[in-house]
């Protein structure tokens, strides 16, 4: 006969994978409607511009056309696309600011700033998960590892110790790269 406690803890195991699975699953649909958002963002600058380029009365009459289009138009988005444009981080110079790149990439910049004001050392992944309130389980940890790895290799972070971030010299505060 099993116990009540381990009953209980059963239970409790179920709910909180139940609990794991849809938040990445949530993750997963916050990714495509991030990308599927800037693809409609970016047809409706093209058309636009382009309108704005072929219209003979200085494009008064494109531009009137273009700001109901874009809401009546069905975008299809795709995982690849979600992924794809989830990952895109430019590489870092001096008057980019941290607004080009995703919400998680600009937690991770702005933990790693906040701990340069105060002037403490660099973080690990786990350390990151545990501050952003995320369970520190492998496949947080290596998501949020990924991220820190894409940012060094575009110049944004510095990974100085394997495993630590810091962020890279020159980049400081959120509204600029410098």
């Amino acid at each position: 006969m099993p116990s009540v406690v381990g009953l209980l803890e059963q239970h409790e195991l179920a709910a909180r994978r139940r609990v794991d699975g849809l938040r990445e699953e949530a993750d997963r649909i916050q990714a495509e409607l991030a990308a599927a958002e800037l693809e409609w963002q970016e047809w409706a600058i093209a058309r636009r511009r382009v309108g704005a380029v072929l219209a003979p009365d200085g494009g008064a009459t494109a531009e009137a056309e273009v700001t109901t289009a874009p809401r009546d138009a069905q975008v299809q988005p795709t995982p690849g696309d979600a992924a794809k444009a989830k990952s895109q981080v430019p590489v870092w110079r001096q008057e980019l600011a941290w607004s080009v790149l995703s919400v998680d990439y600009q937690r991770i910049l702005q933990v790693l700033a906040d701990r340069a004001r105060l002037h403490q050392g660099p973080l690990t992944c786990q350390e990151m998960a545990a501050l952003f309130g995320m369970d520190v389980v492998p496949a947080r940890v290596e998501a949020l590892r990924s991220k820190a790895k894409r940012l060094v290799a575009r110049g944004w972070l510095d990974e100085q110790q394997p495993g630590r971030f810091t962020l890279a010299a020159g980049v400081s505060g959120p509204g600029g790269g410098s």
